[in-house]
């Protein structure tokens, strides 16, 4: 069965460009799901919702790449789990990207992009060890709370680049560190971030 899903920011009301093109391919009316949400942001009730539902056999479609992922390593993460569970997953209008022909151009496309995504992530861990050096070297203290480890140091300030960098989601981030979300927000208020974005989960309903 063939499901499409739909995003547009909370300032343009304008679904009906993806909601046509869906449809045109194949999509029934009643198969698709949208947020009306920020791209950034992590709380989408509907896209969440429409991956309880999907099988073995559906096939995903959304009219742009961005529609559906916050980040590469987002899209590379939801693209890897319909894979495992034999979800198909299509771009209209980026037709490389389609996992439901089986393509070998496909698979590449989506291995050259878990690369890519893995070398963000690397890139962010390399800029907070080289921030960690440079400051040793200029003498400032970087003590951790008060009752934690160096290891725990070096994973307060992973957080807050991680944070300030956007590239991951909060459960992303406490997956790569391995910490809880209580210890997350703990190391971000210990490294002076001001403003924690603390997303909270809110009904979204269907456009009839």
């Amino acid at each position: 069965m063939k499901f499409g899903y739909a995003r547009v920011s909370t300032g343009d009301q304008n679904l009906s460009l993806q909601m046509e093109a869906l449809e045109k391919a194949g999509v029934e009316t009643e198969n698709i799901y949208f947020d009306k949400v920020s791209g950034s942001r992590e709380d989408r009730p509907q896209l969440n919702e429409l991956l309880k539902i999907l099988r073995k056999g559906d096939t995903l479609l959304v009219w742009k790449l961005d529609r559906m992922a916050r980040s590469l390593i987002h899209l590379v993460k939801l693209v890897d789990s319909f894979k495992k569970k034999g979800i198909g997953f299509k771009s209209i209008t980026e037709p490389f990207i389609d996992t439901s022909a089986n393509s070998p151009h496909g698979d590449l496309l989506l291995n050259l992009m878990g690369s890519f995504a893995q070398f963000e992530k690397d890139l962010i861990r390399e800029r907070t060890n080289a921030g960690l050096a440079s400051a040793k070297r200029r003498g400032e203290v970087l003590g951790p709370p008060r009752g934690l480890s160096k290891k725990a140091e070096q994973k307060a300030v992973l957080a807050e680049n991680y944070f300030k960098s956007g590239k991951l989601s909060v459960e992303e981030i406490l997956e790569e560190l391995k910490i809880s979300r209580g210890t997350y927000y703990k190391y971000l208020r210990h490294q002076g971030v001001k403003t924690i974005r603390v997303y909270k989960k809110r009904t979204s309903q269907k456009e009839r």
